[in-house]
């Protein structure tokens, strides 16, 4: 497998707490805020020690332990918004240097240290993302940029901390693209060959359930 030599790990973010943010007319409680932490930080097979995950039925889990997001993502952003934005704004529990989220395919891997990463999923944006944001639009925003970020399953366990560097090891024969999972959740009626296409990648159990479902109902 091919590696990056240039690719890094930025930050490590974790909401030690719980937060609150205004989802529509209601205020939600939220893991969604992270701020970046100093020093070496252990990551386990449900993700980073001591994170908040507060709605599981769409977050966390051995299939979506960590989100990932790029400098590179960043970037597009703080121009498109017109303003600077702090590591951990978008949620993720890594920020990588190196290559932009656009890229990626399911079953790309990235080696830190002793910890393994596989990525699985796109980030599907919801009303408490754009409460965060303090956007209401910021949903369409998100899923118009093309920029989702990635969850990952942790296939190795171990500590990690910010400024290592990052061995990226691409999928040997993908099956799909992170933007496809992340654009077919927007397709009403997506093609039977796409989904089957889909379940053949080591896709999270959420997709996964929800793939097969649709194809049940054709």
């Amino acid at each position: 497998m091919n590696s990056t030599p240039n690719m890094k790990l930025i930050s490590v973010n974790v909401a030690l707490q719980t937060s609150q943010v205004q989802e529509g007319t209601e205020t939600v409680t939220t893991g969604i805020v992270k701020l970046p932490m100093q020093g070496q930080h252990r990551v386990e097979t449900l993700g980073l020690a001591g994170d908040q995950i507060v709605h599981t039925k769409h977050h966390g889990g051995p299939d979506q332990a960590v989100y990932l997001y790029t400098l590179e993502d960043y970037a597009w952003w703080e121009q498109e918004l017109a303003t600077p934005l702090a590591l951990g704004t978008f949620g993720e529990n890594l920020t990588l240097q190196g290559c932009s989220s656009q890229a990626l395919n399911i079953g790309d891997r990235f080696q830190i240290g002793e910890v393994l990463l596989e990525v699985t999923a796109a980030r599907i944006p919801c009303g408490i993302f754009a409460g965060r944001m303090q956007d209401l639009n910021f949903v369409k925003r998100f899923r118009d940029a093309q920029r989702p970020g990635a969850y990952c399953r942790v296939l190795n366990p171990g500590t990690l901390e910010a400024g290592q560097a990052v061995e990226f090891l691409p999928v040997r024969d993908p099956k799909a693209t992170l933007l496809e999972t992340f654009l077919v959740h927007y397709d009403k009626k997506p093609e039977k060959a796409l989904l089957e296409r889909l379940l053949t990648a080591p896709i999270a159990i959420r997709a996964r359930k929800d793939y097969l479902k649709q194809l049940e109902k054709r």
